[in-house]
C-alpha cells in the first residue's frame, strides 16, 4: 500500500484553527486526552509499591520493601526507555496520530488487568503492557500538539503550557482519588479508578480525533522499505533469541533474580546514553561548534541524572516513608480535633500541586530577572543542590527520636525537591533542542529523557540499600552527593559556557 503524504499546509486546513482558547480544537482533544493518561499513571504508581510490600492480609504480596522498591524503580526505567522505541514506531510505521490509540488501548488494558485479583507474575505482565502502551503514547502524543501550529507561530509556547497543565492536573488529582478507594476499599479498586481514567481518555480520544485532528500525526515520516523490513526483522528476532538465551542462562545457574535483572536494566541505562553520545561525536554530520556543544552537554546530562534520582524517590523512598514513618492520623496531629486517616499515596500529589502554583511564578522570575537571569549551568546546579537539600533536611525528624515524624517534614522536603525541577526539567527541554546537532535534534530530545532512565535505573541499586542502613545516613549521603555534584558544575561551570557556543 502507497504511503500518502500529507503536506504541512493541508493538516492545518484539516484542523479547526480555534475552539479551545483561542487554540485548535484538537488541543483540547490531546489535552483531555494526556489528562486522564496521567492520571492512570500516577494513580496507579502512587499505589504500586504498597500493593507489592504490604502483606496478603492486607491485600498485598507481602515482598520486601527493598523488592518492592526495586521493582517500581524498573519499571519507571523501562517506561522513559520505552519512549525511544515508540517515537522510531510512529517515525516509521504508524504516525503519531495512530500511536497514541494503541498506546492508550495498551494502558487500558493493563491497568484493568491490575484490577483483577491476580498473581505477581500476572502484576509483571500488566506492568510490561503498560510500560508498551506509555512508550507509544507519551513521546507521540506531545509530537502531535506540535502539529497543530506552524513552527514560529505566537501561541505554540502557550499550547505547551497548556498541555503541560494537563499533564499537572492529572497527576495531582490521581493519587487522591486512587489512594482513597485503596485505603477504604481496596488496591484493585484503585486500579480500576485508573482503568476508568485512561477509558475515558480513549473515549473522548475516538470521537473526537477525526474531527479535530483532522490529517495531524497522520504523516509515517520516514516509512520502512522493503529491504529495511527484512533487516529488521532479522535483527528483531536475533535480539528475541538472544535475550531468552539469556534468561536460559540464568535459570540453569540458578540466578535467574529480580536482582541480575535489574542490573541488566540498569546497565541498559548507563549504556544507552553513552552510545548515543558517542555516536553523535563521531558523526560527520556533526560539525566542529556542534560537537563542542555535545560535550558541553555531558556535565548538564550528569547533573540531571543525580537530581532526577532524588526526585524519582518520591515514588519509592518517600512513599515508604509516608507510610511507615509519618504521622497520618489527624487526631494525633490536632488533639483530637479533626478524626481522619491520610492515604500515604496522598503524598504523591504534592509535587504536582507544588508545580500547578510555582511554575508560573518560576516563569515570570526567570522573565523579570532580565540580564540578570542565571545561565542554564548555573540553573542546573542550583536544582541538583536543591534536590540534595531536600534530602538533608529529612536527617532532622529522623534524628530526634521520635516513631513517627510530622508530616510537614515530608511536605517540605517535596517543596524543595520541586524548586529544584522547576529549575532543571523545563530550563533541561528547552536547552536540549537548543544544543542538539541540526541532523540529531530527536536523538538528543531521546537522550534527554534518558537522564530519567538512567536515574531510575541506578535507583533500582540504590533503593535495596536504604532497607539495610540506617535511614539517617541514607538521607545524609544521598543529599551530600547530590550538592556535591552541584558544586562541582558550579566549579567547571566557565568551561561548560565556552563549550556552548552562544547558548546559555
Amino acid at each position: 500500500m502507497k504511503q500518502v503524504t500529507y503536506t504541512h499546509e493541508e493538516i492545518m486546513e484539516s484542523t479547526p484553527r480555534k475552539g479551545f482558547f483561542g487554540h485548535p480544537k484538537g488541543l483540547s482533544t490531546l489535552f483531555v486526552t494526556e489528562f486522564w493518561e496521567r492520571f492512570s499513571y500516577y494513580g496507579m504508581k502512587a499505589i504500586l509499591i504498597y500493593y507489592l510490600y504490604y502483606s496478603v492480609a492486607q491485600g498485598g504480596f507481602g515482598l520486601s520493601e527493598g523488592a518492592a522498591m526495586q521493582i517500581v524503580s524498573i519499571y519507571g526505567t523501562l517506561i522513559y526507555m520505552s519512549g525511544i522505541i515508540g517515537g522510531w514506531i510512529a517515525d516509521r510505521i504508524t504516525g503519531t496520530q495512530n500511536a497514541v490509540f494503541y498506546g492508550g488501548f495498551l494502558i487500558m488494558l493493563g491497568h484493568i488487568l491490575l484490577s483483577l485479583p491476580n498473581n505477581l507474575t500476572l502484576v509483571m505482565v500488566a506492568l510490561a503492557v503498560i510500560i508498551a502502551g506509555t512508550g507509544l503514547l507519551k513521546p507521540n502524543i506531545s509530537t502531535t500538539v506540535g502539529e497543530l501550529y506552524d513552527r514560529n507561530d505566537v501561541k505554540r509556547d502557550s499550547a505547551f503550557t497548556i498541555f503541560y497543565m494537563g499533564i499537572n492536573l492529572g497527576s495531582l488529582l490521581a493519587p487522591l482519588i486512587t489512594g482513597y478507594l485503596q485505603t477504604r476499599i481496596s488496591f484493585h479498586a484503585g486500579f480500576l479508578a485508573a482503568a476508568i481514567g485512561m477509558f475515558c481518555g480513549l473515549v473522548v480520544y475516538i470521537l473526537k480525533r477525526k474531527v479535530n485532528l483532522g490529517l495531524a500525526g497522520r504523516n509515517v515520516p520516514n516509512p520502512l522499505t522493503k529491504p529495511e523490513i527484512k533487516k529488521l526483522s532479522v535483527i528483531t528476532v536475533a535480539v528475541v533469541i538472544l535475550f531468552l538465551l539469556y534468561l536460559l542462562i540464568l535459570h540453569l545457574f540458578n540466578a535467574l533474580t529480580l536482582s541480575n535483572f535489574s542490573l541488566l536494566v540498569t546497565i541498559l541505562g548507563i549504556v544507552l546514553p553513552i552510545y548515543i553520545i558517542i555516536n553523535m561525536l563521531v558523526s560527520k554530520d556533526v560539525n566542529r561548534e556542534e560537537r563542542s556543544r555535545i560535550i558541553s552537554y555531558i556535565p548538564l546530562y550528569i547533573t540531571s541524572v543525580a537530581f532526577w534520582m532524588i526526585q524519582e524517590q518520591g515514588s519509592t523512598v518517600l512513599a515508604t516513608f509516608a507510610d511507615k514513618k509519618t504521622q497520618l492520623e489527624m487526631s494525633k496531629l490536632t488533639n483530637g480535633a479533626i478524626d481522619f486517616s491520610i492515604p500515604a499515596s496522598w503524598a504523591q500529589s504534592l509535587n504536582p500541586i507544588f508545580i500547578v502554583i510555582l511554575a508560573p511564578v518560576f516563569a515570570a522570575l526567570w522573565v523579570k530577572l532580565g540580564k540578570h537571569n542565571p545561565p542554564t549551568v548555573h540553573k542546573f546546579a542550583y536544582g541538583v543542590i536543591t534536590a540534595g537539600l531536600s534530602y538533608l533536611i529529612m536527617v532532622i525528624p529522623l534524628l530526634s527520636g521520635v516513631e513517627l515524624v510530622n508530616p510537614i517534614w515530608l511536605v517540605l522536603s517535596f517543596l524543595l525537591i520541586t524548586f529544584g525541577e522547576l529549575c532543571i526539567s523545563p530550563v533541561g527541554l528547552s536547552t536540549t533542542t537548543k544544543l542538539a546537532p541540526v541532523t540529531f535534534t530527536a536523538r538528543m530530545m531521546s537522550l534527554w529523557m534518558l537522564s530519567n532512565a538512567t536515574a531510575q535505573g541506578l535507583n533500582a541499586q540504590l533503593v535495596v540499600v536504604y532497607e539495610h542502613m540506617k535511614q539517617a545516613d541514607y538521607f545524609l549521603y544521598s543529599g551530600l552527593f547530590a550538592v556535591a555534584i552541584g558544586i562541582i558544575l558550579l566549579i567547571i561551570s566557565p568551561k561548560v559556557k565556552r563549550a556552548m557556543k552562544g547558548i546559555y
